[in-house]
């Protein structure tokens, strides 16, 4: 648009034989000079946020709401295919090399099939870090899930943006999970009506042996509350907890990143069982006495793109600190909480 704008601006100047001519040529002008001003200011918007290593609310927010808009998507349903579709199409725009790994969960229902999507950003080591989320939705008349299973979809694909063009240390998978939300109870099946997709991603790469690949996971679940305060996620490894939380007081984020503990059952726990270490963000905290989780109350109004973007921005700044422990663990801190 700027050499068309320049050519522009020449031409006007630029004697013309009549002035029919020259009227003429005005009169395109007006009509395509501002197209292309707003042309313009939306490319530089976009390029400056692909530019500038952080996160963009507005694309978060805007993934929730084209989620959401699908309306209920649990697993095995016709709207998780258009789901997956989405997904999948966003993670190759960023230029990444996107996989499926399909298979069948075994539910209390029966075999529902399911759909694991990863998307690769190879770094110069081949040993891989994982960045990932679910995007399934609870099986429940009415519910969207737009914090509990969108504002994870969205953060994986708004990390996975920022970080498409560059060239990591450790290669990254984003992986967004199906099969996080139980079938029938969570409880059902001795516990296991839920992490289809985790626990079969980790099934899979021990039987490929690939598993030892695996050097740390990030999991991100339900970190789209206006009222974001995450806590320290108890089941999850010290020094990866340690490594986000000291970046997000460099950030000056610690007022959404809490010292007080809580234990949660959640996709990361195949991966730290299997050995890996592991780091769960989730805002357990969703409404007044946590009134909107597994409700039809977990709409698109209660969710902030900017709380998406807080959580993006301190896990891509902590990378650095991640790759750096995996390099040397000895030299790793010991589990710091301060007062």
């Amino acid at each position: 648009m700027i050499p068309l704008r320049n050519g522009a601006h020449l031409m006007l100047n630029k004697p013309g034989p009549t002035r029919t001519i020259s009227v003429a040529i005005l009169l395109c002008l007006l009509l395509l000079v501002p197209a292309g001003c707003s042309a313009q200011g939306n490319r530089d918007v976009a390029s400056s946020a692909d530019k500038s290593g952080e996160a963009n609310a507005t694309r978060a927010y805007e993934h929730v709401r084209k989620l959401v808009a699908l309306g209920p998507h649990p697993s095995g349903s016709d709207a998780i295919k258009k789901a997956q579709s989405y997904l999948e199409n966003e993670l190759k725009g960023y230029g990444l090399q996107v996989s499926e790994d399909t298979f069948n969960g075994e539910t209390p229902r029966g075999s529902v099939p399911m759909k694991n999507i990863i998307a690769e950003l190879r770094g110069e080591k081949p040993e891989i870090v994982l960045i990932t989320g679910h995007y399934d939705t609870k099986l429940q008349a009415g519910f969207v899930g737009a914090n509990d299973g969108g504002s994870s979809a969205a953060a994986v694909l708004e990390t996975a943006r920022v970080l498409a063009k560059s060239e990591p240390e450790y290669t990254i998978w984003f992986v967004l999970f199906d099969g996080e939300e139980a079938i029938v109870d969570w409880s059902a099946m001795d516990g296991r009506d839920n992490t289809y997709g985790s626990r079969h991603l980790v099934s899979k790469l021990k039987t490929e042996g690939t598993l030892n690949r695996v050097k740390a996971l990030v999991l991100y679940d339900m970190i789209g509350d206006k009222d974001l305060d995450i806590k320290r996620e108890g089941e999850s490894t010290p020094w990866m907890i340690d490594a986000i939380w000291r970046t997000a007081r460099s950030l000056n984020y610690q007022k959404y990143f809490l010292d007080s503990e809580q234990d949660i059952s959640d996709d990361h726990l195949p991966f730290r069982d299997a050995g890996v270490p592991v780091a769960d963000l989730i805002d357990f905290n969703y409404g007044p006495e946590h009134s909107y989780w597994h409700t039809n109350l977990d709409t698109l109004d209660h969710v902030s793109g900017e709380s998406i973007k807080i959580v993006c921005d301190v896990v891509i700044k902590a990378l650095p600190d991640i790759f750096k422990h995996l390099d040397n663990p000895v030299a790793a801190p010991a589990k710091t909480i301060p007062h």
